[in-house]
C-alpha cells in the first residue's frame, strides 16, 4: 500500500495538499480564537467562537495527522534521520501539552494573562511546527 503511496504521480502529492488544508484549518481558526481572548471580535460570545473554532481547528489536526501519518509511512527509515522532523514531533507534543494545559485550567472562562500566555505559545509552537515541516524536505 505505502509503495502506491509512493509510486503514483499524483497521490504524494495529493497528500501534501491534504496536509497543508488541515494545517490552514488548525492554525487559522487557533489564530481566531486568539483574537477573541484577546479582546477583539468582543461582540462574539466567547463560547460560541470557542466551540466553533476548536471544532474546526481539531478537524484540521486530524486531516494533517492522517496525512502525515500517510506520508511517514512512505518513508519512515529517512524521515526518524532528519533532525527537523524529529523537532517537529518533539514541537507536537509540546503543541498538545500547551492545549491540555490549557483546558485543565480552564483558560477560556479565566481569559487571564495566563491564557493569553498559554494562546501566545500555541501560536509560535504550531508555526515552529510549519517551519520544521518546511525544513524538513530541505
Amino acid at each position: 500500500m505505502f509503495e502506491a503511496l509512493r509510486s503514483h504521480a499524483w497521490v504524494y502529492p495529493a497528500l501534501e495538499v491534504v496536509h497543508i488544508v488541515g494545517i490552514a484549518l488548525l492554525l487559522g481558526n487557533l489564530v481566531a480564537l486568539e483574537m477573541r481572548v484577546f479582546g477583539r471580535a468582543a461582540a462574539l460570545p466567547m463560547q460560541a467562537m470557542a466551540r466553533l473554532s476548536l471544532t474546526l481547528a481539531i478537524g484540521g489536526f486530524g486531516l494533517a495527522a492522517a496525512s502525515g501519518s500517510l506520508m511517514f509511512a512512505t518513508q519512515p527509515a529517512e524521515l526518524l534521520a532528519n533532525r527537523a522532523f524529529l523537532v517537529k514531533m518533539g514541537l507536537l507534543l509540546a503543541a498538545g501539552f500547551n492545549a491540555g494545559w490549557f483546558h485543565a485550567r480552564g483558560s477560556l472562562r479565566k481569559l487571564d494573562a495566563l491564557a493569553r500566555v498559554q494562546m501566545l505559545l500555541s501560536t509560535a509552537i504550531w508555526l515552529a511546527v510549519v517551519f520544521c515541516g518546511r525544513w524538513i524536505a530541505y
